[in-house]
This record gives C-alpha cells, sequence and structure tokens, in this order.
C-alpha cells in the first residue's frame, strides 16, 4: 500500500531529509540532525511540515450543535478566530482522538477541526454518521488534501511570522492581534493563510493553513531551520503533550482525560458523547495519572516499559521517551498509580529487564 504525500514531498527529498512512515504518509524525520533542529526551535526557530495532520471543516445551521456533542469543550464558547484544545470520546470517556477545534474567522459559525495524522476518514465518518443520527443539519468536509499545514515555533517564530506577512505597515505588527489559541487570516507571498497561535513544541509559534498547491510558496516565505518529525518528537515529549498512538489509544492504551492529564478539556456542563461516563470518573478519581519520569541511571525509557517501585511491584509503563537534548538527561512520560504519582516519588523503569532508577515529574519538563 502507497503511502500518501505531502505536498512538499519533492521539497524535502531535494533537501535529502530522511522520511518515515506515520499515519499512512511519508514525512520527514530529520533534514540535518534531531539535535540540530530541537536546539533551533529551542533557541530560535524552526518550521515543520505538518501537512499530515487531518482537517475536517463542519458547516450549516447546526455545526455548532454538531461540533458540542463530538468534542468535549465548549464550543459554544469560541467567537469568531478562536481555537480550544478538546478530546473526542466514545461513550465510555475513552480518548479516541485529541484535537484543536477552530471557529473560522467569520460571523456565520464555520469550523475546522484537526485531528491526529490518519484519522481523517475516521473522523469524516464520524461526524456524518452522528449528523445522521441526531437529523442535525450541517455539512462536513474532509480537507486534509485541500491545506498544507506548517509549524513556525520557537521564541524567533512570532518575529519571523510577522516579516513573512504580507503586512500594510512598516512595524511589521501583523500578528500582535492574534492571541494565544486564535487564529485569523493573514496573506503571506500574496497567498490567503489561515493563521493559528498554537503549537506542539513548549515554544511560542504559530501554525500555518495554506492551499495545498500553494505550499511551496508559503514555505519558502520562512528562513529558519527545517525540521522532521523526530524534532518534533523531542520537543512535545520535553513539554509534556500527548501523542496518540503512544500516549493513548482506544484499544491498546484506553484512557479517559482525567487519566491523561487532560481533564482542562473536558466541560461537564456540556452535553458530548461519553459526558456521563466522564462525570462518574470524577467522582470515583482515577487509578493512574500521566506524569513524567526522569530516569537517574544510565538508559532510556522506551514506550512499553515497565515502571516499578524499589521492591519491584510493577505500579505503570513509559508511553513515551527520549534522550532530552535541552536537558542532556533521559527522560519519558507514562502512566502510573495514584498512590505513587506525586512528583519526587522514587520509582524504576525497567530498561531491558534491569531496573533503573527514576524519578516521577510534572509531565512538563520544561515549562515555557
Amino acid at each position: 500500500m502507497s503511502l500518501r504525500q505531502p505536498p512538499l514531498a519533492a521539497v524535502h527529498e531535494a533537501a535529502g531529509a530522511d522520511t518515515t512512515e506515520f499515519g499512512g504518509w511519508e514525512m520527514p524525520v530529520e533534514f540535518d540532525s534531531i539535535t540540530d533542529e530541537h536546539r533551533a526551535v529551542r533557541e530560535a526557530a524552526g518550521i515543520f511540515d505538518v501537512s499530515h495532520m487531518s482537517e475536517i471543516e463542519v458547516g450549516g445551521p447546526d455545526a455548532e450543535a454538531l461540533m458540542q456533542r463530538l468534542t468535549s469543550n465548549d464550543v459554544a464558547a469560541l467567537g469568531p478566530g478562536d481555537a480550544q484544545y478538546s478530546m473526542i470520546t466514545d461513550e465510555e470517556g475513552v480518548i479516541v482522538d485529541d484535537t484543536v477545534v477552530y471557529r473560522l474567522p467569520s460571523e456565520t459559525p464555520e469550523y475546522l477541526f484537526v485531528p491526529n495524522a490518519g484519522h481523517d476518514e475516521q473522523m469524516l465518518d464520524r461526524w456524518t454518521s452522528h449528523r445522521d443520527e441526531w437529523g442535525l443539519d450541517a455539512t462536513v468536509e474532509n480537507r486534509t488534501e485541500t491545506y498544507a499545514m506548517f509549524a513556525v515555533q520557537g521564541p524567533d517564530a512570532p518575529g519571523l511570522v510577522a516579516d513573512a506577512v504580507d503586512a500594510p505597515d512598516a512595524d511589521n505588527e501583523a500578528v500582535d492581534d492574534i492571541g494565544r489559541f486564535e487564529a485569523d487570516y493573514r496573506s503571506i507571498a500574496d497567498v490567503e493563510c489561515l493563521l493559528s497561535n498554537t503549537g506542539y513544541t513548549g515554544e511560542a509559534g504559530f501554525e500555518v493553513l495554506a492551499p495545498w498547491d500553494e505550499a511551496e510558496t508559503v514555505w519558502d516565505a520562512f528562513d529558519c531551520q527545517p525540521c522532521g518529525l523526530g524534532a518534533r518528537d523531542t520537543l512535545r515529549i520535553e513539554a509534556g503533550f500527548l501523542l496518540a498512538g503512544e500516549d493513548f489509544h482506544p484499544e491498546d492504551n484506553p484512557r479517559n482525560p482525567y487519566e491523561a492529564g487532560v481533564g482542562f478539556a473536558v466541560d461537564l456542563d456540556t452535553e458530548f458523547v461519553g459526558r456521563d461516563a466522564l462525570a462518574s470518573a470524577t467522582e470515583a478519581g482515577p487509578d493512574q495519572r500521566f506524569v513524567g519520569i526522569r530516569l537517574l541511571d544510565r538508559g532510556v525509557p522506551r514506550h512499553g516499559y515497565p515502571v516499578t517501585t524499589a521492591d519491584g511491584e510493577r505500579i505503570g509503563e513509559v508511553t513515551s521517551g527520549t534522550m532530552s537534548p535541552t536537558l542532556d538527561e533521559p527522560i519519558g512520560l507514562g502512566y502510573v498509580d495514584t498512590g505513587h504519582a506525586d512528583a519526587g516519588t522514587d520509582v524504576r523503569v525497567e530498561v531491558r529487564g534491569q531496573a533503573k532508577k527514576a524519578r516521577v515529574e510534572s509531565p512538563k519538563f520544561l515549562d515555557r
């Protein structure tokens, strides 16, 4: 089965990028080195091609009602140009996917939400089947191959984006009025794009949605380090962000938002699929919690490695891990029993059968 190609596939090949399969797409994993790209984002700025992310557009008279009933946050609270992080849960409150929901900058409520890579057809089916079941008047369209998506991230990123925007003034304030988790249309190299003040690195920056056929024009407007999925992963681990398929999976690693540390994205005052199960879950409290784990011995925590007490009692497992380029220490994310989840708790991580000393910490190893 052939992999889906991003609009910049030829550009990545010409740049000598190493590629990998991710979510059914062939995407660049690194251009120069993961460490160099990671440090560029932490210290200056980098640009990622994330055109593999899914995009679903929802419009029509009942667009708000459909979004409200299929995502866990309060869609009705969004004004034109607002965005929010949200969960998509099943009837049992288990996370099916996480997403960012945008109310597009128009007076008529229209929405674009961004599920994870390779989930576009799944979410299109989910939205259309529930729309039909509930008799709602809404359009649902898969826009994944309509838009290219780039992430410009790092402390210098806002200035780079301001410089790239076709601003009418000399002070390059073209993005100053786009606040955190807000979005608006701007022209870059004479191409209309949707800029959102969001990201997945723990740094300042913007995500840029551009027409698929104009991807190269917009990409070339940014003069900074190109980055691949390798650095995207190390950056998000340091920031404590979830990765679908690694830190949660509806079958292999079913988690509700409270276990996964994203209860802030759940509004129980709204009615959505999984709401009643999550209301019950808040009363019982989670059996396990999503935590950061810093290895104190040599080794690197990896997905699936057991977490134990000093006596060898299994209390959880690592779901993501890396050697942190910023901290120069081995760190991981994972779940441990609630009684062992407080920061500072001494634990062990079994690395290739050997128990390594480790310490529980906040998932946010770096809090920007």
